[in-house]
């Protein structure tokens, strides 16, 4: 039997910064891979991505079997698909679009247990990725052992970022730099490496550390991610598998052709 999959929340708090595979393909081969290449966690995308409820239950399999955690952005508010993930055995769910304390608490509710929230009891495949053998045991350490992070990428987002942090069950925030940057442009511009969006990179990570949450953050690059996990962003993706693979044709293509 696999070892059990790694607490994801045990990761983030303490040693270095990690780093974040971004999977849009809905492929579970691809998903593997990235596992195997060595990313500290994966996101399955059902927001912008190809995945679905099956391609990320195919998917958790795969990293589980890879012993890598892997997270879930949902759709805007779906809440019960968020739910439905935690059940399959995500070690966490990622949620766009959390703009005000009313999202955050819907958000809490649908993917902690009570006290905290209201998550309906069905964690089968949960367990088995926990290596807990006995509901009793998988309930007790379930609301800690899950992340509930809520995205951050709008003007109202940033206005009620201090009362969405203190809502009981959000553990932290992901930051959406190109989404971000829309938002504070008025729509004028995408420019995620901008510095009005650095700007608010960093007033987002002191707002969540002073929190006491964890801070994750999109890159679109390895440069960028290595400048987010410097300014101590404790989870940064490396782009998506979609815009790595084009650019590897693209680079073989120009080898080959000369």
């Amino acid at each position: 039997m696999p070892a059990p999959v790694p607490s994801l929340p045990d990761l983030l708090r303490g040693g270095p910064g990690r780093l974040l595979g971004w999977s849009c393909l809905a492929d579970v081969a691809l998903a593997g891979m990235m596992a195997r290449a060595g990313f500290d966690a994966v996101l399955l995308d059902q927001q912008h991505g190809a995945h679905d409820y099956a391609t990320c239950v195919a998917s958790l399999t795969e990293l589980a079997l890879a012993g890598t955690p892997g997270l879930v952005r949902v759709a805007v508010g779906d809440f019960a698909m968020a739910s439905r993930m935690l059940d399959a055995g995500a070690s966490g769910i990622v949620a766009p679009m959390i703009n005000t304390v009313a999202d955050a608490q819907a958000l809490a509710a649908a993917t902690k247990f009570p006290p905290v929230g209201q998550r309906s009891w069905g964690p089968d495949r949960a367990m088995w990725f926990s290596g807990l053998s006995t509901g009793p045991d998988y309930l007790a350490g379930a609301n800690a052992r899950t992340l509930t992070i809520a995205m951050c990428e709008t003007r109202e987002a940033i206005g009620n970022l201090p009362a969405i942090l203190d809502v009981p069950g959000i553990d932290g925030i992901l930051v959406g730099p190109a989404d971000l940057s829309i938002a504070l442009s008025h729509g004028a511009a995408i420019d995620p490496t901008g510095s009005a969006v650095t700007a608010g990179l960093e007033e987002i990570l002191r707002l969540t550390l002073g929190a006491g949450k964890i801070p994750c953050a999109f890159a679109p690059s390895a440069a960028r991610a290595r400048e987010m996990l410097a300014m101590g962003y404790r989870l940064a993706s490396i782009g998506y598998d979609g815009i790595v693979i084009g650019e590897a044709f693209s680079r073989m293509l120009g080898e080959a052709r000369g």
